[in-house]
């Protein structure tokens, strides 16, 4: 009997020194995330947790932002210059009615990169690469109102938010593999494991909806300042014709395949047409 007890009591201070420390962490994942930042997004009402402070995000962008300009060759003026700074402005007075404290630049690089973003706090980047294949403004709008959606959502804010909560589950579970009576070859596969699962089953999930919302939200952003939103699904049409090598399998990416992307502007473009029609006067 007094073997038995033993045991017992081995077998529960095991089972402490591994529950405990997954335990603490779960507490300080949640309290991070409890106390996070937060700001209500005017189209939806919805609370938005993130890592930062608005403030401190327009001061990250705005450094970004001075980077980019400092290390690629900015276009000052010209047709580029002239249709990215046209189809922005049209774009920015829409948002600016939701985001009044975001204080907005946009700028032009040279370079044959079919790429576009939007920092936090509003600055816009436009690569030269992109508007062939946007091939007008309306396409050029429906790309510039995906980055603009990005930050109001402040999704780079977002994913800080969940990385570091993940983060620190996950120092609670290495914590807990390593007081365990693991081998070194066991814990590395175990936290090997566990590592994949959370950035295939959490992180590029996650992303791949922020993407998805990026484009909705976007896609309404264009219609509303009088972009023909029908002219998102020729644009990715474009871009799959465009891409060399393909695409990687769908969950392998934190971006939604062009065929899973396409699909669902399509499901969403009765809304974008009536907000269409509401701002050019249009009727069907």
């Amino acid at each position: 009997m007094e073997m038995n007890s033993s045991g017992r009591s081995r077998g529960r201070g095991r089972a402490l020194k591994f529950v405990v420390p997954i335990v603490i962490a779960i507490g300080v994942a949640l309290f991070k995330y409890a106390s996070a930042p937060t700001v209500i997004d005017a189209e939806t009402g919805r609370k938005i947790r993130g890592s930062l402070t608005d403030q401190q995000g327009e001061t990250l962008g705005l450094q970004s932002f001075q980077e980019v300009l400092r290390s690629e060759r900015v276009v000052p003026s010209g047709p580029a210059a002239d249709q990215v700074v046209r189809v922005a402005k049209r774009l920015i007075e829409i948002v600016r009615q939701a985001e009044p404290g975001f204080d907005w630049k946009v700028s032009v690089v040279d370079s044959p990169q079919v790429n576009a973003f939007c920092l936090p706090g509003g600055k816009i980047v436009v690569y030269t690469g992109l508007l062939p294949v946007a091939k007008n403004d309306d396409g050029l709008a429906i790309v510039m109102g995906h980055e603009i959606a990005h930050a109001v959502l402040r999704h780079s804010s977002q994913r800080m938010l969940k990385t570091e909560v993940l983060n620190t589950v996950m120092q609670g579970a290495s914590t807990a593999v390593a007081l365990g009576d693991m081998s070194l070859e066991q814990q590395r596969l175990v936290m090997g494991a566990l590592g994949l699962g959370t950035k295939f089953g959490v992180l590029m999930p996650f992303s791949r909806d922020h993407e998805a919302e990026a484009d909705e939200r976007g896609l309404l952003y264009a219609a509303r300042a009088g972009y023909n939103p029908q002219e998102a699904v020729a644009f990715w049409e474009r871009m799959s014709a465009a891409g060399s090598g393909g695409q990687p399998p769908e969950f392998l990416s934190t971006h939604p395949s062009h065929g899973s992307r396409i699909a669902h502007l399509r499901e969403i473009m009765p809304k974008a047409l009536s907000e269409y029609d509401r701002a050019t006067g249009k009727q069907r």
